[in-house]
């Protein structure tokens, strides 16, 4: 039974690297999918650089998704601001999950038996702690920002998500699925494509390692990704950025609502994170990783 490991990819080679170098001993295969064009659907030049990679060259498959999904919005004349924004939201999120699903070239030629690890490159899930017992597990991570030991404090990111290659019906239906274990008396588990009894947990789940990056590249990230008009409205820029990481403060709202259009300009404090509580690989390379260390 081999765990194959799913994600998209923008431009982040210090984050695969380290993914890579991570996950090696446990993954037979590495999936990875770049699109032609970021969720905003403008053109982008593809990064990925297999000779930078050249040790994991026989794990790593690489797709590229060079079509648009077929349910993207026109805006019309018509369309009010309102309307349009909308939109623009809508065909982000679709332009999202397209890459996502994309990923389902590279499952195909595995085996039923074989466990899909899907996951976002910078949710690295801890294998040490894994064994198959149920349809669908999911890894609780710790949420690192910023630096590999800032700790966003009193939260978990339900990130990383691993079933066989025989329940899975689509990526994204694996993303979306509920991180709750619902009771057996819920029969609306029934009929739904994300409520599930039968998961299982990982305490020890991993990281999420959430904008370890510069305030020019972290800004340059939300100006690229699916809610991206929710980070151009908000009127946060690089400075502001430099002045939320100067003094240890995420600046996102993980706990509030989907719904919830206010989820930036948040002023929650970091905590500093002992170095044993990472993974082995940023420990014995600390010199390497230097810059990403407070």
């Amino acid at each position: 039974m081999k765990i194959i490991d799913c994600f998209m990819y923008f431009d982040e080679d210090m984050m695969l690297d380290l993914r890579l170098n991570i996950l090696d001993k446990y993954v037979s295969n590495f999936i990875i999918c770049e699109a032609t064009f970021n969720h905003k659907g403008l053109k982008k030049k593809l990064n990925f650089d297999i000779n930078k990679f050249s040790k994991f060259k026989n794990k790593i498959i690489y797709l590229v998704l060079d079509k648009e999904p077929s349910n993207i919005k026109k805006i019309s004349p018509e369309d009010n601001q309102s309307v349009i924004n909308s939109k623009i939201l809508d065909n982000s999120i679709n332009r999202d999950i397209g890459q996502r699903n994309h990923l389902i070239e590279g499952i195909k030629k595995f085996n039923d038996e074989d466990l899909i690890l899907l996951n976002d490159i910078d949710e690295i899930p801890n294998l040490e702690f894994f064994k198959y017992k149920s349809k669908i597990t999911i890894f609780k991570q710790k949420m690192i920002y910023y630096k590999f030991n800032l700790l966003y404090p009193n939260f978990f990111w339900m990130g990383s998500k691993i079933c066989k290659k025989k329940h899975l019906l689509f990526p994204q239906w694996l993303r979306n699925i509920k991180s709750k274990k619902y009771s057996w008396w819920r029969i609306d588990t029934l009929f739904s494509n994300k409520k599930y009894l039968n998961i299982n947990f990982v305490e020890k789940g991993g990281w999420h390692f959430s904008n370890i990056k510069t305030p020019v590249q972290i800004d340059f990230k939300m100006r690229n990704f699916a809610h991206h008009l929710e980070y151009e409205e908000s009127g946060i820029d690089i400075n502001k950025l430099k002045k939320k990481i100067s003094e240890k403060k995420v600046f996102y709202n993980h706990f509030a609502d989907k719904s919830d259009s206010n989820k930036l300009g948040y002023e929650a404090e970091l905590k500093n994170l002992d170095l044993d509580e990472l993974p082995k690989y940023i420990i014995k390379n600390k010199n390497k990783y230097k810059e990403w260390i407070d």
